[in-house]
């Protein structure tokens, strides 16, 4: 996941074979990514991004329960090395609902930000530092990482 700024993105591709094989992905990520990156989710309804997520939370050591915050918008993690912003963007229907939540406050903090639905956010968001797609295969998951560092 390193790279200097200006460089052209570095993209890596692999198939995960089903969840648990995601969660692991997720747990060896999390040691890869900056403590304040902004990482894109991308995929179809159940293509395994909240599990993603649930690795790299693991991976940093967090052990409780992991849901997509689809109603609340943001979850945080307060974690003994580090801060964790989970947003699910899916049912914003205008991207200015994101200053009710403080999203320009929120995406410049220095938490590593986990999005799902970016889409979704417009113009709100900054570009990526991170960007994930994961795409339904068969009984797995192909997965594309584009570092954009």
């Amino acid at each position: 996941m390193n790279g200097s700024s200006g460089s052209s993105p570095k993209t890596a591709s692999c198939y995960l074979d089903g969840e648990e094989a995601t969660v692991a992905f997720g747990r060896d990520l999390a040691q890869e990514l900056p403590a304040d990156a902004l990482v894109f989710l991308h995929g179809h309804l159940g293509a395994g991004k909240t599990t993603l997520v649930r690795g790299i939370l693991r991976g940093l050591g967090y052990a409780g329960p992991v849901k997509s915050p689809t109603y609340t918008l943001l979850e945080p993690y307060e974690l003994p090395l580090r801060q964790v912003y989970h947003f699910d963007f899916y049912r914003i229907v205008d991207s200015q609902e994101l200053e009710f939540i403080g999203i320009d406050e929120l995406m410049s903090s220095h938490a590593l930000k986990l999005v799902e639905w970016p889409e979704q956010g417009g113009d709100r968001l900054p570009e990526a530092d991170v960007e994930i797609y994961l795409h339904q295969e068969g009984e797995g998951r192909r997965l594309e990482v584009v570092n954009n560092r």
